[in-house]
């Protein structure tokens, strides 16, 4: 069980206040005196308002405005606190589900035991212990089961079931996930199984080059198939993969991520690849493998074991840096390079058209069988969102000047996204990431645009959170106090509200990333994302994070 401190002071309340529709207040402010409350941002395609809570250049324009704006302004601000603080469990929707995320490769450890093979990661630092929750999960669930979870989101590591990607299983891995599986239900927690979390075997990268050959499809259709014949009788929630537009980018445009392969900079930084068509080979045969895999389900397993199968997708929300016709289309075209790559095959039958005009001949085509495959394989999505950005359109000199330097899918679509505005002003506060920035407004603006573009499908949130550095010098006392992460997940928490109670999202449940501090891709363990600490000095004892406290008691109230 994990170590208990003893309780600090509450955390100060969230700064982050949302406005879902314009108020009476507000629309008779605005009629009056031709001015907003609060100086605002709208959504692209909607009227909704956002407002931080202070602001005190703007005060004093009210001021001189008069005390009757002034006034007005206040009750808004009154009215918005009122509606959207102190939400709990209870202010969703029945049945909505709360959960936290891991992956195998971050949490297992025990890389060699059991006949686990080789999987093709590329070592920053070593992971072969990670959390060591191969032999840690009994521990960890009842830490789930204490807070009042209702799920858990894990991935089975295709290198432990079959160890040379295909062939022999090895059922030391099949047992060993029967355990973990049988162990979360027993204690009412609900598995949530990724299939495919990057792991992939090396005996594949070995044999045909991985996901570049389209011999993957077969094979990771019979582990997929395997996945469900063991546990579909006990999971009821598929994930095919997590975040297929991070592997295709990060492993085969940029070379950050396993197998690390990249041709920008004239191979400065990698061997072999191709960035202007490998990342669009790996995503077409990514998404044949999720099709082929939910036709397998679908045929024969679904009206048995009566489940659901989605993917998980990783998308930024993009707002236009300023309100130019270049920046608002580059914004789209942002959308479509990210989410839409993904989104528009599985629920529309093809890629966006902005990919097709401008990716021409190295974007692969779906032919009339993949399309059947393909289109309509989902029975929800999963997304991935901690952050929000700024796009950009590069300009022509710019864009060339990228294209002939990098020659890579990332400068097809002719955008920049940065996290910085006008006069280099940060769209919001920072957590440790250098990527990561608190802009909870983004997730509302985000479930609306999946809402309004792709027929509001049922949507589960499979990773939100936010990182506090791994310091070495401080002390696990103050390691604990993350009263930002309290602030991050209440504030994104009520955006999510807004977008199904005053919106009508789609959305059917949340998932924080992570329960645990963990081994975190490319940046080892030099970021905490975990609402527990893990104590990596001494034999990773687990100790709850002020955060752990908040969540035990959104989730208990009523």
């Amino acid at each position: 069980m994990a170590n208990t401190p003893p309780p600090p002071p509450p955390p100060p309340p969230t700064p982050y206040i949302m406005i879902p529709k314009p108020s009476p207040f507000s629309s008779h402010l605005k009629k009056t005196r031709g001015i907003d409350p609060a100086p605002s941002h709208y959504h692209l395609s909607r009227t909704t308002v956002y407002f931080p809570t202070t602001n005190p250049s703007h005060i004093a324009m009210l001021l001189g405005r008069g005390r009757i704006a002034l006034i007005m302004a206040v009750l808004v601000a009154f009215e918005t606190q009122t509606c959207l603080s102190q939400i709990n469990r209870a202010s969703f929707p029945k049945g909505f589900i709360f959960g936290t995320a891991s992956s195998a490769f971050q949490y297992e450890g025990a890389v060699k035991e059991d006949g686990r093979g080789p999987s093709k990661i590329i070592d920053f630092s070593n992971a072969d212990e990670a959390v060591d929750q191969y032999h840690l999960f009994d521990e960890d669930i009842k830490l789930m089961k204490d807070m009042g979870m209702d799920a858990y989101r894990f991935s089975i590591s295709w290198s432990r079931i079959y160890p040379n990607g295909t062939g022999k299983i090895n059922q030391a891995g099949v047992d060993h996930y029967n355990k973990l599986v049988n162990t979360l239900l027993a204690q009412g927690i609900e598995p949530y199984v990724t299939l495919y979390h990057w792991d992939l075997p090396q005996a594949l990268h070995d044999r045909y080059n991985g996901w570049l050959s389209p011999q993957i499809i077969k094979d990771f259709a019979a582990f997929a198939e395997t996945c469900f014949e063991n546990y579909g009788d006990r999971v009821k929630h598929w994930i095919t993969f997590n975040e297929p537009h991070t592997v295709a980018i990060q492993g085969y445009d940029v070379g950050l991520h396993a197998p690390g392969r990249c041709s920008i900079f004239l191979h400065l930084f990698c061997h072999d690849g191709n960035s202007a068509t490998e990342p669009y080979i790996v995503a077409h045969n990514m998404l044949l493998s999720h099709g082929t895999a939910a036709d397998i389900y679908r045929k024969k397993y679904k009206a048995n074991q009566q489940g659901s199968l989605g993917i998980s997708l990783d998308v930024i929300w993009f707002e236009p840096a300023t309100n130019t016709t270049d920046d608002i289309e580059a914004t789209q075209r942002a959308q479509d390079f990210q989410l839409g790559w993904f989104i528009e095959p599985l629920i529309l039958g093809n890629y966006p058209i902005s990919m097709r005009n401008r990716v021409g001949d190295r974007l692969p085509n779906f032919t009339k069988n993949d399309v059947a495959l393909v289109k309509g394989s989902l029975d929800f999505v999963g997304i991935n969102h901690y952050t929000t950005f700024y796009a950009q359109n590069s300009g022509f000199l710019l864009r060339d000047l990228i294209g002939k330097v990098l020659n890579d899918s990332l400068s097809d679509s002719g955008t920049l996204t940065l996290p910085f505005g006008e006069n280099l002003k940060p769209i919001g506060d920072r957590a440790n990431s250098v990527w990561l920035y608190i802009v909870p407004r983004g997730l509302r603006s985000l479930m609306n645009y999946i809402r309004e573009k792709y027929g509001n499908p049922p949507v589960i949130i499979t990773e939100n959170g936010m990182d506090d550095p791994n310091n070495a010098l401080t002390p696990i006392k103050d390691a604990l106090k993350d009263a930002k992460r309290i602030k991050y997940h209440e504030a994104y928490l009520e955006s999510l509200l807004a977008s199904i109670k005053e919106d009508g999202c789609n959305v059917k449940g949340y998932f924080v990333w992570s329960l645990l501090d963990n081994w975190e891709w490319a940046a080892g363990y030099t970021s905490r994302f975990g609402l527990y600490f893990v104590d990596y000095k001494d034999k990773l004892k687990r100790y709850p994070k002020d955060s752990v406290r908040w969540f035990k008691k959104f989730l208990t109230s009523t």
